[in-house]
């Protein structure tokens, strides 16, 4: 796939950066740790820190903290089967039991989902077992018989064995520590798997605002009930439509959250995001619109909170530019308090370190 001039520009900066006392493997290391202002203040110019060498001053903002300890987000512009699998493999992660990986099979006819001849390697790599779970709200995916044709017609049978985990209904999660849920609602399969793979397509939301991997792990693994669960706002189980807009988003937060815990407090499982196909639209809009943006590359990681905000620097790069339609997409819906809110309740962190595997 070719990769549009930002990526590549991308990859240059990453390359001439160095984050003095935490660079990792000789790699190049970039700090984030993002606050966004109302007027969308650019993420890495004025509100993190950025060390181009040794020698060059330090632009530090008041509230730029130490990334020593704080986890690694590894970056690839290598949109192909080999750059996922490559960036992958720096997480050093590797998993015992049965696989399931995550992702979104798509709405009809024509969303952006993530194609099967990009994920095939990356799955068989880890002899993974495709998963989903049925919608909430209509569509081709409402209906157990009707989601597996659609995973069939869009090649994912092809490539991997492939579940969907409600369709014998659901399982309850406990969520600790959280101010809107208190239980999460998954497939009633997901025990079945012992570690997990999140493997998201990285674009805008009608809803959310935005989507990667904290929604993937909160409304992508919630079964119909805890979808509609999720975005009430914890009120109701059949109903998706009405709920606040702060507490839908604390509630994927929170939903996310306990399914990290359930999974060894997240030793069992890890993140990768392909930023590619940037429409404002989610994969579960059939008739999306067409992306402003250019693709950018993959991330990785083991903290979906940091890849989450790594993925949005990214793009909060571009505000003024391409990438102009998906930040005002994101702001609409207050999207950061996402983040926001899975910082807070120890989902993980927004402030990480961001390494360039072209190095």
């Amino acid at each position: 796939m070719k990769i549009k001039s930002y990526a590549k520009n991308l990859s240059i900066l990453l390359l001439t950066t160095l984050l003095t006392g935490c660079s990792l493997q000789n790699d190049t290391t970039v700090l984030s740790n993002t606050s966004y202002s109302n007027d969308v203040t650019s993420p890495i110019t004025e509100q993190n820190q950025i060390i181009e060498s040794e020698e060059s001053s330090m632009n530090l903002s008041n509230q730029t903290q130490s990334t020593e300890g704080s986890p690694v987000v590894y970056f690839t512009s290598d949109i192909t089967p080999e750059g996922l699998v490559a960036v992958y493999e720096k997480l050093g992660w590797n998993p015992e039991g049965k696989v399931a990986v995550k992702l979104s099979t798509g709405e009809p006819p024509a969303s952006n989902y993530l194609r099967p001849e990009l994920i095939k390697e990356l799955v068989q790599s880890v002899n993974g077992t495709i998963v989903e779970c049925n919608t909430a709200y209509g569509g081709s995916r409402a209906q157990t018989e009707m989601h597996y044709q659609v995973a069939k017609d869009h090649g994912f049978t092809d490539i991997a064995d492939f579940q969907i985990q409600d369709e014998n209904g659901s399982m309850t999660l406990t969520v600790e520590g959280g101010s809107v849920l208190t239980e999460n609602y998954v497939g009633a399969a997901f025990d079945d798997y012992d570690c997990y793979l999140i493997l998201s397509h990285f674009k805008g939301h009608a809803m959310a605002g935005y989507g990667g991997a904290i929604k993937n792990i909160s409304i992508g693994l919630g079964s119909a009930e805890g979808k509609s669960w999720i975005h009430s706002g914890g009120t109701s189980k059949t109903n998706p439509w009405g709920g606040k807009q702060d507490r839908f988003l604390e509630a994927m937060a929170e939903a996310g959250k306990s399914v990290s815990d359930h999974l060894g407090n997240g030793e069992r499982i890890v993140y990768v995001n392909v930023m590619n196909r940037l429409s404002i639209d989610c994969d579960c809009d059939g008739n999306p619109a067409e992306p402003d943006m250019h693709d950018i590359g993959v991330l990785a990681s083991t903290d979906p909170v940091a890849l989450d905000q790594a993925c949005l620097d990214l793009i909060y790069e571009q505000k003024d530019g391409d990438g102009a339609s998906l930040v005002k997409r994101i702001e609409s819906k207050n999207g950061l308090h996402t983040l926001e809110h899975a910082e807070e309740i120890g989902l993980g962190s927004r402030t990480y370190q961001l390494v360039n595997i072209n190095d």
